[in-house]
Protein backbone atom coordinates (compact mmCIF):
# COMPACT_ATOMS: atom_id res chain seq x y z
CA UNK A 1 0.00 0.00 0.00
CA UNK A 2 1.19 3.50 -1.19
CA UNK A 3 2.33 5.92 1.89
CA UNK A 4 -0.11 8.45 2.79
CA UNK A 5 0.57 11.86 1.30
CA UNK A 6 2.25 14.16 3.30
CA UNK A 7 0.89 17.31 3.45
CA UNK A 8 2.75 20.70 4.04
CA UNK A 9 0.73 22.86 6.86
CA UNK A 10 2.33 25.85 6.31
CA UNK A 11 0.71 26.06 2.97
CA UNK A 12 -2.93 27.21 3.59
CA UNK A 13 -5.30 27.62 6.66
CA UNK A 14 -7.05 24.18 5.23
CA UNK A 15 -3.86 22.34 5.04
CA UNK A 16 -3.10 23.22 8.67
CA UNK A 17 -6.42 21.99 9.35
CA UNK A 18 -6.48 18.50 7.89
CA UNK A 19 -2.72 18.03 9.25
CA UNK A 20 -4.48 18.79 12.68
CA UNK A 21 -7.13 16.42 11.90
CA UNK A 22 -4.58 13.35 10.78
CA UNK A 23 -2.80 13.87 13.95
CA UNK A 24 -5.92 13.83 16.20
CA UNK A 25 -7.05 10.81 13.91
CA UNK A 26 -3.68 9.12 14.48
CA UNK A 27 -3.04 9.67 18.26
CA UNK A 28 -6.75 8.27 18.54
CA UNK A 29 -4.98 5.06 16.72
CA UNK A 30 -8.23 5.24 14.06
CA UNK A 31 -8.01 4.51 10.50
CA UNK A 32 -10.32 7.20 8.40
CA UNK A 33 -12.58 4.33 7.75
CA UNK A 34 -13.04 4.29 11.57
CA UNK A 35 -13.19 7.41 12.01
CA UNK A 36 -16.06 8.02 9.68
CA UNK A 37 -18.25 5.36 11.19
CA UNK A 38 -18.33 7.54 14.43
CA UNK A 39 -19.29 10.45 12.76
CA UNK A 40 -20.79 9.11 10.43
CA UNK A 41 -19.53 9.79 7.17
CA UNK A 42 -17.79 8.31 4.35
CA UNK A 43 -13.84 7.74 4.59
CA UNK A 44 -13.52 9.16 1.27
CA UNK A 45 -14.26 12.27 2.59
CA UNK A 46 -12.02 12.70 5.65
CA UNK A 47 -9.44 11.35 3.36
CA UNK A 48 -10.35 15.09 1.88
CA UNK A 49 -10.52 16.72 4.53
CA UNK A 50 -7.55 15.65 5.40
CA UNK A 51 -5.44 16.38 2.37
CA UNK A 52 -6.87 19.97 3.13
CA UNK A 53 -9.24 19.52 -0.19
CA UNK A 54 -12.11 20.12 1.04
CA UNK A 55 -13.54 21.50 4.49
CA UNK A 56 -16.53 19.82 6.76
CA UNK A 57 -19.67 21.42 7.21
CA UNK A 58 -19.90 22.52 10.94
CA UNK A 59 -22.16 19.89 12.25
CA UNK A 60 -19.70 17.33 11.07
CA UNK A 61 -16.69 19.41 12.11
CA UNK A 62 -18.47 19.34 15.44
CA UNK A 63 -18.85 15.62 15.75
CA UNK A 64 -14.90 15.39 14.55
CA UNK A 65 -13.97 17.86 17.61
CA UNK A 66 -15.87 16.05 19.74
CA UNK A 67 -15.37 12.37 18.99
CA UNK A 68 -11.15 12.94 18.96
CA UNK A 69 -11.33 15.06 22.12
CA UNK A 70 -9.84 17.85 20.52
CA UNK A 71 -10.93 20.52 23.45
CA UNK A 72 -12.77 22.74 20.78
CA UNK A 73 -9.02 23.15 18.82
CA UNK A 74 -10.85 21.78 15.55
CA UNK A 75 -13.87 24.46 15.72
CA UNK A 76 -11.37 26.90 16.70
CA UNK A 77 -9.46 26.04 13.34
CA UNK A 78 -12.75 25.50 11.25
CA UNK A 79 -14.24 29.23 11.75
CA UNK A 80 -10.95 30.76 10.61
CA UNK A 81 -10.80 28.45 7.53
CA UNK A 82 -14.21 29.46 6.89
CA UNK A 83 -13.86 33.02 6.78
CA UNK A 84 -10.92 32.34 4.33
CA UNK A 85 -12.88 33.44 0.97
CA UNK A 86 -11.17 31.07 -1.16
CA UNK A 87 -9.05 27.88 -0.81
CA UNK A 88 -5.17 28.12 -1.42
CA UNK A 89 -5.51 25.76 -5.00
CA UNK A 90 -8.86 28.26 -5.99
CA UNK A 91 -7.19 31.30 -5.36
CA UNK A 92 -4.02 30.09 -7.69
CA UNK A 93 -6.99 29.37 -10.27
CA UNK A 94 -8.49 32.20 -9.78
CA UNK A 95 -4.93 34.28 -10.72
CA UNK A 96 -4.07 32.10 -14.07
CA UNK A 97 -7.58 33.03 -14.98
CA UNK A 98 -6.66 36.65 -14.47
CA UNK A 99 -3.38 36.07 -16.07
CA UNK A 100 -5.25 33.58 -19.50
CA UNK A 101 -5.37 35.10 -22.87
CA UNK A 102 -7.53 31.87 -24.11
CA UNK A 103 -9.77 30.11 -22.20
CA UNK A 104 -11.52 26.91 -23.24
CA UNK A 105 -14.26 25.46 -20.70
CA UNK A 106 -16.56 22.19 -21.81
CA UNK A 107 -19.50 22.55 -18.83
CA UNK A 108 -21.97 19.23 -18.33
CA UNK A 109 -24.32 20.50 -15.66
CA UNK A 110 -24.10 24.33 -15.21
CA UNK A 111 -23.23 27.65 -16.59
CA UNK A 112 -19.42 28.80 -16.43
CA UNK A 113 -19.03 31.91 -13.67
CA UNK A 114 -18.31 33.98 -15.90
CA UNK A 115 -21.27 34.15 -17.68
CA UNK A 116 -23.70 33.36 -15.15
CA UNK A 117 -26.59 35.78 -14.16
CA UNK A 118 -26.77 37.08 -10.30
CA UNK A 119 -29.80 35.63 -10.03
CA UNK A 120 -28.34 32.13 -11.75
CA UNK A 121 -25.45 32.49 -9.48
CA UNK A 122 -27.22 32.77 -6.32
CA UNK A 123 -29.04 29.34 -7.10
CA UNK A 124 -26.39 27.56 -7.99
CA UNK A 125 -24.12 28.85 -4.70
CA UNK A 126 -27.25 28.21 -2.75
CA UNK A 127 -27.38 24.71 -4.07
CA UNK A 128 -23.63 24.06 -3.61
CA UNK A 129 -23.52 25.32 -0.04
CA UNK A 130 -26.45 24.85 2.01
CA UNK A 131 -24.91 25.56 4.84
CA UNK A 132 -24.27 29.04 3.99
CA UNK A 133 -26.01 32.39 5.44
CA UNK A 134 -27.51 34.69 3.27
CA UNK A 135 -24.82 37.08 3.74
CA UNK A 136 -22.41 34.53 2.90
CA UNK A 137 -23.96 33.38 -0.65
CA UNK A 138 -24.13 36.83 -1.19
CA UNK A 139 -20.73 36.92 -0.80
CA UNK A 140 -19.60 34.49 -3.07
CA UNK A 141 -22.09 35.69 -5.79
CA UNK A 142 -20.49 39.26 -5.57
CA UNK A 143 -17.12 37.84 -6.25
CA UNK A 144 -18.09 35.53 -8.94
CA UNK A 145 -20.17 38.37 -10.64
CA UNK A 146 -17.20 40.71 -10.18
CA UNK A 147 -14.63 38.10 -11.64
CA UNK A 148 -17.03 38.33 -15.10
CA UNK A 149 -14.74 42.24 -15.69
CA UNK A 150 -12.22 39.78 -17.12
CA UNK A 151 -14.66 39.20 -20.12
CA UNK A 152 -14.73 43.23 -20.99
CA UNK A 153 -11.70 44.91 -20.38
CA UNK A 154 -8.87 45.60 -22.44
CA UNK A 155 -7.38 42.42 -24.23
CA UNK A 156 -10.03 40.44 -22.51
CA UNK A 157 -9.10 37.06 -23.30
CA UNK A 158 -11.10 34.70 -26.09
CA UNK A 159 -13.69 32.56 -24.35
CA UNK A 160 -14.61 29.17 -25.86
CA UNK A 161 -16.99 27.36 -24.14
CA UNK A 162 -18.90 24.20 -24.78
CA UNK A 163 -22.35 23.49 -23.32
CA UNK A 164 -23.80 20.22 -22.95
CA UNK A 165 -27.77 20.20 -24.14
CA UNK A 166 -28.28 19.73 -20.46
CA UNK A 167 -27.10 22.59 -19.01
CA UNK A 168 -29.81 24.94 -21.18
CA UNK A 169 -32.73 21.90 -20.18
CA UNK A 170 -31.94 21.99 -16.38
CA UNK A 171 -34.65 24.72 -14.87
CA UNK A 172 -32.50 26.19 -12.15
CA UNK A 173 -34.09 28.25 -9.97
CA UNK A 174 -37.21 27.61 -12.48
CA UNK A 175 -38.23 29.10 -15.75
CA UNK A 176 -38.02 33.35 -14.75
CA UNK A 177 -34.08 32.34 -13.81
CA UNK A 178 -33.56 30.34 -16.99
CA UNK A 179 -35.27 32.97 -19.08
CA UNK A 180 -32.83 35.22 -18.25
CA UNK A 181 -29.81 32.92 -17.92
CA UNK A 182 -30.16 31.97 -21.41
CA UNK A 183 -30.36 35.25 -22.82
CA UNK A 184 -27.40 36.15 -21.41
CA UNK A 185 -25.67 32.94 -23.17
CA UNK A 186 -27.46 34.32 -26.48
CA UNK A 187 -26.14 37.99 -26.05
CA UNK A 188 -22.74 36.97 -24.97
CA UNK A 189 -22.27 34.84 -27.71
CA UNK A 190 -22.36 37.65 -30.33
CA UNK A 191 -19.65 39.42 -28.58
CA UNK A 192 -16.17 39.36 -30.56
CA UNK A 193 -14.24 37.90 -28.02
CA UNK A 194 -16.79 34.81 -26.79
CA UNK A 195 -17.84 31.73 -29.01
CA UNK A 196 -20.32 29.26 -27.65
CA UNK A 197 -20.83 26.02 -29.01
CA UNK A 198 -23.86 23.40 -27.70
CA UNK A 199 -23.40 19.46 -27.26
CA UNK A 200 -27.12 18.30 -28.08
CA UNK A 201 -27.85 15.12 -26.91
CA UNK A 202 -27.80 13.52 -30.28
CA UNK A 203 -24.30 13.51 -30.63
CA UNK A 204 -23.61 10.53 -27.78
CA UNK A 205 -21.45 9.99 -25.44
CA UNK A 206 -18.11 11.50 -25.15
CA UNK A 207 -14.90 11.40 -23.64
CA UNK A 208 -15.11 14.09 -20.58
CA UNK A 209 -16.61 12.78 -17.87
CA UNK A 210 -16.92 16.55 -16.09
CA UNK A 211 -16.85 19.93 -16.51
CA UNK A 212 -13.10 21.25 -17.96
CA UNK A 213 -11.64 24.31 -17.91
CA UNK A 214 -7.88 24.90 -20.10
CA UNK A 215 -5.89 27.88 -19.61
CA UNK A 216 -3.45 29.17 -21.73
CA UNK A 217 -0.46 31.71 -21.71
CA UNK A 218 1.88 34.01 -23.88
CA UNK A 219 4.62 33.59 -21.99
CA UNK A 220 4.00 29.92 -20.09
CA UNK A 221 1.95 26.35 -20.05
CA UNK A 222 -1.17 25.69 -20.29
CA UNK A 223 -2.83 24.50 -17.16
CA UNK A 224 -6.36 22.42 -16.42
CA UNK A 225 -9.18 22.73 -13.62
CA UNK A 226 -10.96 19.80 -13.57
CA UNK A 227 -14.60 20.96 -11.55
CA UNK A 228 -16.27 19.36 -8.42
CA UNK A 229 -16.86 19.39 -4.74
CA UNK A 230 -13.36 20.35 -4.11
CA UNK A 231 -12.03 21.12 -7.31
CA UNK A 232 -8.34 19.91 -9.19
CA UNK A 233 -5.63 22.74 -10.79
CA UNK A 234 -3.65 20.23 -13.17
CA UNK A 235 -0.36 21.56 -14.22
CA UNK A 236 1.45 18.42 -15.10
CA UNK A 237 1.86 18.91 -19.24
CA UNK A 238 1.15 15.78 -20.23
CA UNK A 239 -2.01 15.69 -17.88
CA UNK A 240 -2.94 19.02 -19.33
CA UNK A 241 -2.42 17.59 -22.83
CA UNK A 242 -4.00 14.79 -22.36
CA UNK A 243 -7.56 16.77 -21.03
CA UNK A 244 -6.69 19.42 -24.49
CA UNK A 245 -7.33 16.42 -26.34
CA UNK A 246 -10.72 15.11 -24.94
CA UNK A 247 -11.80 18.78 -25.17
CA UNK A 248 -10.58 19.00 -28.49
CA UNK A 249 -12.63 15.50 -29.53
CA UNK A 250 -15.90 17.03 -27.43
CA UNK A 251 -15.75 20.41 -29.33
CA UNK A 252 -15.69 18.86 -32.77
CA UNK A 253 -18.98 17.07 -31.80
CA UNK A 254 -20.61 20.19 -30.84
CA UNK A 255 -22.62 21.87 -32.95
CA UNK A 256 -21.68 24.82 -35.02
CA UNK A 257 -21.57 28.56 -33.27
CA UNK A 258 -24.71 29.83 -35.46
CA UNK A 259 -26.63 26.47 -34.34
CA UNK A 260 -25.85 26.24 -30.97
CA UNK A 261 -27.23 30.41 -30.67
CA UNK A 262 -30.91 28.90 -32.28
CA UNK A 263 -30.81 25.77 -29.98
CA UNK A 264 -30.08 28.37 -26.66
CA UNK A 265 -33.46 30.59 -27.88
CA UNK A 266 -35.14 27.57 -28.79
CA UNK A 267 -34.46 26.69 -24.92
CA UNK A 268 -36.12 30.23 -24.21
CA UNK A 269 -39.07 29.28 -25.75
CA UNK A 270 -39.37 25.89 -24.11
CA UNK A 271 -39.84 27.43 -20.83
CA UNK A 272 -43.06 29.20 -19.21
CA UNK A 273 -43.24 32.93 -18.99
CA UNK A 274 -40.13 33.17 -21.46
CA UNK A 275 -39.95 35.55 -23.94
CA UNK A 276 -37.18 35.00 -26.94
CA UNK A 277 -34.95 37.86 -27.54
Amino acid sequence: MPAPKELDPSTSLAALYGAKLRKLRLRAGWTQRELGEKVPIAHSRIAQFELGKEIPPKDVNDVLDAVLGADGDLCDLWEHVRRTPLADWARKFVQYEARANVMRKYMGQYVPGLLQTEAYAREIVHLGHPWCTASEIEETVRVRIDRQSLLGRAGSPLLWVVLDESVLRRPVGGAEVMCEQLARLAEASEAPNIEIQVLPFAAGGHPLGGSLTLLSFQNRPDVAYLEGISGELVEDATAVARHAYRYDLVRAMALPTAASTALIRQAMEDFNRCEPN
